[in-house]
């Protein structure tokens, strides 16, 4: 049977781009030669209605969603974020597979994780969500994740985020994904909006991604991809996500029209 693994891309190691900070100290208190930390706020949602799962993200960082979001139809979805290690991706939806609960695999991860960089690339600092396919959840933020860092839990879904103006961010997040009507893609997308109009990542903005999932529910055969969006480089990423969202959820209607079956874009 061929593997429906999907990621976001197959290349996620190139999220490590190695843009080095000068200075003993940068002003977010992140120790000189360290990377950046990466993705700042996402959110993992499900819909019970349609079985879709999926997440995005957004960033004052290049290519953010090229290795913060994991998501496999008929399995869960994954954001590895801050002082990250990407292959928590990956290893979460293997443990998803072996059916493991959320809480568990971060446990799991954790306890696995060898922390093989300690003063660049802190083990305490990783933060990341783990979401099953039916919409169960656990978050982890590390005690040295860059403040404003935590995450808040809502009704099947979960934000997170580091070097945010504050908590406020979260919890707009989780409020707006629950009161916003219609297809997932827009749920999540009003999470995202709501928590830069919180405030966001307190060095601005730059990229976005969404990626969302469902057996066979891409408008292709034997596609289990809903939407793979990203905003790479743009200073206005969530409002160029808004575009192609929007875009992409008409074209699924119609392609979902022409097929003669049922709507479930709403």
């Amino acid at each position: 049977m061929r593997d429906r693994s999907v990621v976001l891309p197959a290349g996620a190691l190139l999220l490590l781009l190695p843009v080095m900070m000068a200075g003993p100290l940068t002003g977010d208190g992140i120790p000189a030669g360290m990377w950046s930390p990466v993705a700042t706020f996402s959110i993992l949602g499900f819909d019970p209605a349609t079985g879709e799962v999926g997440g995005a993200v957004q960033s004052r960082v290049f290519s953010v969603g090229n290795g913060v979001l994991w998501a496999e139809a008929g399995v869960g979805a994954a954001a590895t974020q801050a002082i990250v290690d990407v292959s928590y991706g990956p290893q979460a939806l293997q443990l998803l597979k072996a059916k493991h609960p959320p809480d568990k695999i971060i446990e799991l991860i954790l306890g696995a994780d060898t922390d093989p960089d300690p003063a660049r690339w802190s083990k305490q600092g990783r933060q990341f969500a783990v979401m099953n396919a039916a919409g169960e959840y656990a978050a982890h933020t590390g005690p040295k994740a860059t403040p404003w860092a935590g995450h808040k839990g809502g009704r099947h879904c979960t934000a997170q985020g580091n070097i945010l103006a504050g908590e406020d961010v979260v919890n707009g997040m989780v409020q707006a994904f629950e009161n916003t009507a219609g297809h997932l893609s827009l749920r999540l997308l009003a999470a995202l909006e709501a928590g830069q109009k919180a405030g966001g990542d307190k060095r601005g903005m730059q990229s976005a991604a969404m990626l969302i999932v469902k057996k066979d529910g891409g408008v292709w055969l034997h596609n289990d991809v809903v939407l793979r969006l990203q905003v790479d480089d743009n200073p206005e990423p969530i409002q160029e996500l808004r575009r192609l969202v929007e875009k992409a959820v008409k074209q699924v209607r119609r392609g979902k029209q022409a097929a003669g079956e049922g709507v479930s874009v709403r």
